[in-house]
């Protein structure tokens, strides 16, 4: 009877967590591909300066991941959870307001606050104070539902903006929070306490947690980098290979379901094996992906969206589960703000910096990302197993 009430609180911890994911990541990182362009127009500025908006969000994110870490695990992640929702519906409103650049980006400075005490760093590190090292199911099951949060976002954020107007689509998105977020977190029980950090290298080694966390840091920036660079250039890319504009914009459509499925073979194959298998492998489908488009061209361009949704599906699973799997819970949540401060600063910067070598190299700016992809996944081979 105890175990089938653990076995069902998980399931609703999951179900709820993962809900208010997607409301997150759905209402922030989701909303410029849809609202951008209006927005922009309302405030008679180029779309560019919303994207430079949404950058800045980024940092924000990034300054702000390692202390909302700290207080996940020092209190619980469900208050911070709460208290982000709260966050998110305060900058999504003065979006709605917004009649000026300085209140666009005061907007998107408030939701990128948000972003880095509610997002997926937050929710792994609630997950490790409630779970420990037990974690790895939950935290892969909370992604399985937030991968649909473009598929949700996307639709819902154009179905707002056709029947309201962008300002209204924002305070709809803010409304959402407040009465559906919120409560969902607010059903999340409180963390417990843990065994100490292990170590994952011999004692007589170099200091583990500085090698490690280097490493690690490194292999979250790249994939956080190559991610999104293929998801603001992917179409443009395919066409490069020779592509039509069809067929780029079908094969884009296969990278959430790709990743989807990657994640179900994580949650039960690959679910047997140590975190740092199904990122080894995970790291190295995107450098694989390259070679199989530049040698077939347009007509692989399926195959290329497959693997890279393939590899993205599980890399996004391992930013949570590898630290917890090579140190433990004790301080889990701080040290997972610190390893993807890098990959949120980069990831503000991947948009243009491809988007220059795609201009300059045409085609050839895939072996950017697969040579990224072939130092992570080096990287992830040095790093040693518990």
């Amino acid at each position: 009877m105890v175990h089938r009430f653990a076995a069902g609180q998980k399931k609703l911890v999951v179900s709820a967590l993962g809900i208010a994911q997607t409301i997150g990541w759905a209402s922030s990182y989701y909303i410029p591909a849809v609202l951008a362009a209006p927005m922009a127009d309302s405030l008679g500025l180029s779309p560019v300066w919303v994207f430079a908006a949404f950058s800045m969000a980024m940092v924000v994110s990034a300054v702000v991941g390692p202390w909302a870490g700290s207080t996940i695990d020092r209190l619980g992640g469900r208050g911070i959870l709460m208290i982000s929702n709260l966050i998110f519906a305060t900058g999504l409103a003065l979006l709605c307001l917004a009649t000026s650049s300085t209140a666009l980006f005061a907007g998107w400075a408030i939701i990128g606050l948000g972003m880095g005490c509610g997002l997926y760093e937050a929710a792994f590190s609630t997950l490790a104070g409630i779970y420990g090292r037990e974690a790895r199911g939950p935290i892969t099951g909370i992604t399985l539902i937030a991968g649909f949060a473009s598929t949700v976002g996307w639709p819902l954020s154009g179905l707002m903006l056709a029947a309201w107007g962008w300002r209204e689509a924002c305070l709809g998105w803010a409304a959402v929070h407040l009465l559906l977020a919120l409560p969902l977190n607010a059903l999340l029980p409180p963390a417990r306490e843990h065994e100490p950090p292990l170590r994952s290298v011999p004692e007589d080694g170099p200091p583990p947690s500085r090698v490690a966390l280097a490493l690690l840091a490194f292999v979250f920036a790249a994939t956080w980098f190559t991610s999104t660079a293929m998801a603001a250039h992917l179409p443009g890319l395919l066409q490069a290979a020779g592509a039509s504009t069809a067929a780029a914009i079908a094969a884009g459509a296969l990278i959430g379901p790709a990743q989807v499925a990657a994640r179900l073979l994580e949650f039960g194959l690959l679910g047997r094996f140590h975190p740092l298998v199904s990122a080894r492998l995970a790291a190295a489908t995107h450098p694989l992906a390259a070679v199989v488009l530049v040698v077939f061209g347009g007509p692989a361009a399926y195959a290329f969206a497959l693997l890279h949704g393939a590899g993205n599906g599980i890399l996004t699973i391992a930013k949570g589960t590898l630290p917890l799997a090579l140190f433990g819970a004790a301080g889990y949540g701080q040290r997972l703000g610190w390893l993807n401060a890098p990959a949120r600063a980069l990831q503000a910067a991947a948009p243009l910096v491809f988007g220059a070598a795609l201009s300059a190299w045409g085609l050839s700016a895939i072996w950017l990302t697969a040579a990224i992809g072939l130092a992570a996944t080096g990287a992830l081979f040095v790093l040693r197993r518990t």
